[in-house]
């Protein structure tokens, strides 16, 4: 391991021991993770003895979906699940590639991130229940999807949809991760989704135990998780600028040897 993924372990050992940090999170979606910088990600986490949470690119998106399972990931995430039929393409494939058996092992959810999402909310709810998946809100999408920017993500409109969506996960007794836009700003809206039922919520690559917000950490907690993000992009950074360049030498002799012979008379 570097020196970034030494500290990254650290922070990871410490976000379990003391802040209530339960996985990391990956993306085949928009962050578009490749499979060796996610290998890294993967042997961090296990080394930390914590749960990998991966965002597939769709609700069909089978090859994702075997390779999440060949990774052995504990958390499986679609996103754009709009309407009941969407829900019910994703509850299908999730069923055809793992088992029951294996399905005990791991949790599915799918992205609450558009306004068109939350006005099928009752119907996508009755789906999820049977197909034993739960909802992951993604503030910032949602924000998006209804014209605004980031900042109305801990608005208290961006309160009353939460508030909404809570309610349909308590009274279906689903699980709800809250996302985007996640910081210190977010601890009191996310105590009020608490209140009603928040079982995580989740930074950019760290997922938290939504109990924290009872120990009065959450915000350190979320500050330790920017940390992490951090070291990520600089190990990932280094990680690819070390390959762009590892035939640089190379090239430039090979590049000069053909400048040499040009410059030969026929």
């Amino acid at each position: 391991m570097n020196i970034y993924e030494k500290r990254m372990l650290a922070i990871l050992r410490q976000g379990k021991a003391d802040f209530g940090v339960v996985s990391v999170k990956a993306e085949f979606e928009a962050e578009g993770t490749r499979s060796d910088e996610f290998l890294r990600l993967l042997d961090i986490a296990r080394r930390a003895d914590l749960g990998v949470a991966l965002k597939i690119g769709g609700c069909e998106a089978m090859r994702d979906l075997i390779e999440a399972r060949n990774y052995g990931v504990d958390t499986i995430v679609a996103p754009m699940v709009e309407s009941p039929y969407a829900l019910s393409k994703y509850v299908a494939a999730k069923n055809k590639v793992f088992s029951t058996q294996e399905q005990e092992d791991v949790t599915f959810l799918f992205n609450v991130e558009t306004r068109g999402t939350v006005d099928h909310l009752a119907e996508l709810g009755e789906v999820a229940a049977a197909g034993h998946t739960g909802f992951v809100f993604g503030r910032v999408d949602f924000a998006g999807s209804m014209g605004h920017t980031r900042d109305f993500v801990n608005s208290a409109e961006m309160l009353a949809h939460l508030r909404h969506v809570a309610q349909v996960a308590h009274d279906r007794n689903l699980e709800l991760v809250v996302g985007g836009g996640v910081s210190p700003a977010s601890v009191e809206i996310l105590r009020a989704v608490r209140a009603i039922r928040l079982d995580r919520f989740e930074t950019r690559k760290v997922i938290f135990d939504a109990a924290i917000l009872d120990a009065g950490k959450a915000a350190e907690a979320m500050e330790l998780a920017i940390e992490f993000e951090l070291l990520w992009l600089k190990n990932k950074r280094d990680f690819y600028r070390s390959i762009a360049e590892e035939d640089a030498s190379r090239i430039a002799m090979m590049e000069a040897r053909a400048a040499s012979r040009l410059k030969e008379p026929a």
